[in-house]
């Protein structure tokens, strides 16, 4: 119990717990001159009873957006004036946070379909900004769908351009470090915002992105080529390359 809930105030009380039990923190309610106990780093009351609480960390809680401030001192993260959540589009996508012009975490996702990161962001950091590289459009397309099913298409996001985000490196045994230099990278940069809508306009793809695509697969899976229809599907973002190896793989077994 590292958080004391102060108040006699119902909305504010309600309004508090409800977010508190959303991240999974521990708290004592207590009303207005009880005891804190020892081990409570910090109070979250409402904008009267914060006059007259002689304690070192005070929260008032105006809106929902304490959590923010809360989980920065919990966590002694400082509270940040500007944060955004940048991703290089990819397999396996890397990720960034930066607050203030500072990285203060980096991930890679398992996939470009996989966004519990990136939400899981978001609630760790509630006003952020979310950055995509424009790169690695069939990727790019994966992620957005998932995040538009999840946020809403009409959520707005930046898109950067990450020309020369990805960096020459070294001996290293570190998978997936340029990924995550390269979305450090993205997040430095500034962008153009859109909706997830307007970036879902695909166009339909080349040949040449086709017989690309085909070419992966066969490397991918070492003899097995997809058809144009499924090649057609992945350069859409309907599909991974991966799930289109396995349909290629099922067609080839029903003959």
């Amino acid at each position: 119990m590292r958080v004391a809930v102060i108040t006699d105030d119902v909305r504010v009380y309600y309004m508090v717990v409800k977010a508190l039990k959303a991240q999974g923190i521990g708290f004592y309610s207590l009303r207005p001159g009880e005891e804190i106990p020892f081990d409570v780093e910090a109070v979250v009351t409402d904008e009267r009873t914060a006059r007259n609480l002689d304690f070192p960390v005070k929260i008032v809680a105006l809106d929902e957006g304490f959590i923010d401030e809360l989980l920065a001192r919990l966590e002694g993260r400082e509270r940040f004036k500007r944060v955004c959540i940048a991703i290089d589009p990819g397999e396996r996508p890397g990720v960034s946070v930066i607050a203030d012009n500072r990285v203060v975490e980096v991930h890679r996702m398992r996939n470009p379909r996989d966004v519990d990161l990136i939400l899981e962001l978001l609630e760790r950091y509630p006003s952020a900004l979310i950055k995509i590289g424009h790169g690695a459009k069939r990727y790019r397309t994966l992620t957005l769908k998932a995040l538009g099913a999840v946020l809403g298409y009409d959520y707005r996001v930046v898109l950067v351009n990450e020309a020369r985000t990805s960096p020459k490196v070294g001996n290293t045994d570190s998978p997936g470090l340029r990924d995550i230099v390269a979305a450090i990278n993205i997040g430095l940069r500034e962008g153009r915002e859109y909706s997830i809508r307007e970036l879902l306009n695909v166009k339909e793809p080349t040949k040449r992105e086709l017989e690309y695509i085909k070419r992966r697969s066969r490397e991918l899976s070492g003899n097995i080529t997809i058809s144009s229809s499924l090649a057609r599907e992945v350069a859409l973002g309907n599909m991974t390359i991966e799930e289109a190896i396995e349909r290629q793989k099922k067609a080839r077994g029903k003959r």
